[in-house]
């Protein structure tokens, strides 16, 4: 093909689309000139334009009328798709234009509520914003570095700064109180006496693993010289906890419905157990976008917070 010979790029837009369609909708190469107000011969040479640099024929010429040829109806399909993504794309720049944000990703730790979450995803969605909406898994501190590292909008978790931070701000969410839990067939579940350090270092202890791709990340509950199985996240935990796998601490929320059925019990230990504050985060704006302003209201309601730390599971 000589070098200055139109591309694809050069010849597929909205027009030759509409050029097309109108040869096919009139079967008819002269009828669509005069609608378009062009002359026979300079539509014809559009045309030639356009199947010259795909390399093929639009139209059947065989017969009177110009009928598309297979190539030519699977490009008016994909022209038709093409020009709604162009207009939805316009659409969505210009709703962005009025302060929604273009992505709004929040990080979510293991414990908060995925169910609560989804519906106030789904109540969000439902506005339809122009706003992508992305949810991120994160644990323990990797929930706070993905809002300090730029790749999260919002975070909920254990995410208070160690320091106060300039540019963020957070807000408590409320308190999970943890126990330690062990399968009934687990060796530590027949202990009636508080456990102490020395007797839960002889057994394997069931992490999960920090998310932070700083650093090692911080660990709850294990014990050096510990031998320690380490999942990705929390359901991982409590099933490998079910199966016997290991012991350790749970969210009392969490593991209550297999507390009551009798597939986990819990056992008093001498060190102190740990209840966490748990808390939402997010970055200063002088201009907050309305999608951070939505979620922001929503974290305010009480009813909401609670909601998100409550995790319901079915024994």
């Amino acid at each position: 093909m000589p070098q200055n010979s139109p591309t694809p790029r050069d010849v597929l837009t909205p027009e030759a689309f509409a050029l097309l369609q109108r040869i096919a909708d009139t079967g008819s190469f002269a009828a669509a000139a005069r609608a378009v107000s062009m002359v026979p011969s300079a539509l014809t040479y559009r045309v030639r334009q356009i199947e010259d640099a795909l390399d093929v024929l639009l139209f059947d010429r065989s017969s009177r009328q110009a009928r598309l040829t297979e190539a030519g109806h699977e490009l008016l399909r994909e022209g038709g798709r093409l020009l709604g993504e162009i207009d939805a794309v316009a659409n969505r720049v210009r709703r962005v234009a009025t302060g929604w944000e273009p992505q709004f990703t929040v990080a979510v730790d293991g414990v908060i509520n995925r169910s609560t979450l989804l519906e106030l995803c789904a109540r969000f969605l439902a506005m339809a914003p122009p706003t992508r909406l992305r949810l991120r898994d994160e644990v323990l501190s990797g929930t706070l570095e993905a809002l300090t590292s730029g790749q999260a909008d919002l975070a909920l978790g254990l995410v208070v700064p160690a320091a106060p931070a300039l540019d963020l701000l957070a807000r408590p969410m409320g308190e999970l109180r943890f126990i330690f839990a062990v399968a009934p067939h687990h060796p530590l579940a027949q202990s009636t006496e508080p456990i102490s350090d020395a007797a839960l270092r002889a057994h394997r202890a069931v992490a999960v693993a920090d998310s932070t791709q700083r650093g090692g990340g911080v660990t709850y509950g294990l014990l050096e010289g510990q031998d320690v199985f380490t999942v990705p996240d929390l359901p991982t935990k409590l099933d490998a906890q079910l199966r016997g796998l290991g012991v350790g601490f749970l969210p009392e929320c969490m593991a209550r419905p297999f507390l009551d059925s009798g597939r986990l019990v819990e056992r008093p230990v001498e060190r102190q157990t740990r209840n966490f504050q748990l808390s939402y985060a997010w970055r200063k704006s002088k201009a907050p976008g309305k999608a951070i302003q939505w979620w922001l209201e929503q974290l305010d309601n009480p009813v909401t917070r609670e909601a998100l730390l409550t995790r319901g599971r079915s024994a």
